[in-house]
Order: C-alpha cells, then structure tokens, then sequence
C-alpha cells in the first residue's frame, strides 16, 4: 500500500447532547475536542444531535429535539401548532 494516502482509523467517541450518551466508534472523521473517559484514555471527540439513544424510532418515544430555533421559526411562519 501507498504511504500517507490513508486516512486515520481509530477509535473515536460520538456523543449524544441530547440524551449525554457516549459510544465508542472506529472512525476516520476529523476533530480538535477529546474526551477523556472512566478507562483513563484521551479519544477524539464528535458531539451530535440525535442518535440511536434519542431518536424516536429507536426509543418508541415522541420527543421534539430543536437545537437551532427550527420550531420556532415554522411556528412563526406558520401558525402556533393546535393543541388537541
């Protein structure tokens, strides 16, 4: 194989913001934050907005998760939502 022309492989931490959950994946995705988890090991850090631990489908539950006013904004545009 070709030097330098693969991307780093490595164990990588993605955490959820909504739910705080973390998991440890082997990824290539670029990063400056770390974490440091119970283990004592630095890992990169990837912070999302939903994952398998959040998202309905996976959960069985309905939550709303708007983190850059999208709501807000359709309600505007729109009209408040009914409640019924």
């Amino acid at each position: 194989m070709k030097q330098d022309i693969h991307p780093n492989y490595r164990p990588v931490v993605f955490q959820d913001l909504s739910e705080g959950t973390n998991f440890v994946i082997r990824s290539t995705v670029e990063t400056d934050d770390v974490i440091t988890l119970d283990d004592g090991v630095e890992y990169p850090l990837v912070k999302v907005e939903i994952s398998s631990a959040s998202h309905p489908f996976f959960t069985g539950t309905m939550k709303i998760v708007d983190t850059a006013g999208r709501v807000e904004r359709f309600e505007r545009r729109y009209g408040q939502r009914r409640k019924g």
